[in-house]
């Protein structure tokens, strides 16, 4: 087969998640604060090209939100094909191995929480210094754009945020045991994209990415104020984005294809 298994594949994000758990601290911050990075880069690339298009979003803003989806997934190929962190995607990695029994939950719980922080800092790298500090935000349309991005995905009820954080990150989460199945940059950059632009053109809630937009919408001006941000959009999205990633990926996965029974696949 030009793929591998989606056996090999639980395989693969497993390893890849115990290899983490070994970093050092500097290590696993470091590479958190890139995986930050590389999101809010995918999400200032989807401002500066989808939100320039006012004239298209007027007559048909389906095909907006389709150029967005289209976009956003560079920043978790950039995450995938480097071997940065990510919060979201350690999710449904971490599981595989915590089923295993090859790490602790104390330990998941730890690198959850160093890589979800390092996640924000590295997005605030982009959102202020390399975007609002240096005017990419200033001028129209685009800076109308993010405002009412920004604005829709904090001035909604708790539970519509929590399910699309569901619905994100269950499908970040595919996009990233797909990655495992390609044998090729190529066949990794088609298999994340599929999802993550799926996930991004029906308008779910991913919260790293959430740590770019809102944050980016906020130092250029828009009237949301932080704690907005965290208790409206931050923590539903972030709710959502561990039930997503950990049962919809992490459990279904590891229960179909690494069961306790079949543990020897694992080790192959």
């Amino acid at each position: 087969m030009n793929y591998y298994s989606p056996t090999e594949a639980a395989k693969a994000f497993g390893l890849s998640s115990i290899d983490k758990s070994k970093r050092s601290f500097p290590e696993f911050a470091l590479m958190a604060f890139l995986g930050g990075a590389f999101i809010a880069f995918g999400g200032l690339l989807t401002v500066m090209v989808a939100g320039g298009m006012p004239g298209v979003q007027f007559a048909n803003p389906g095909i907006v939100k389709f150029v967005a989806g289209a976009l956003f997934p560079v920043g978790l190929i950039m995450v995938s094909v480097t071997g940065v962190d990510l919060f979201t995607s350690d999710c449904a990695g971490l599981i595989f191995p915590l089923r295993q029994k090859e790490i602790s939950t104390g330990k998941v719980i730890q690198l959850l929480i160093i890589s979800y922080l390092f996640n924000f800092f590295g997005s605030q790298l982009i959102a202020f210094v390399l975007s609002a500090n240096v005017g990419l935000l200033d001028n129209e349309p685009w800076r109308s754009y993010l405002h009412n991005l920004a604005e829709h995905k904090v001035y909604q009820n708790f539970m519509p945020v929590f399910l699309k954080g569901i619905g994100a990150n269950w499908l970040v989460c595919l996009g990233m045991f797909m990655g495992y199945t390609a044998k090729d940059i190529a066949g990794k950059a088609i298999a994340i994209w599929i999802p993550v632009m799926l996930f991004v053109t029906l308008g779910y809630e991913h919260s790293i990415a959430n740590m770019f937009f809102i944050p980016a919408a906020i130092y250029s001006g828009a009237d949301i104020s932080w704690m907005d941000f965290l208790l409206k959009n931050l923590l539903p999205a972030t709710l959502g984005n561990l039930v997503g990633g950990m049962i919809m990926v992490g459990w279904a996965y590891g229960w179909l294809f690494l069961k306790k029974n079949n543990k020897e696949r694992f080790n192959k």
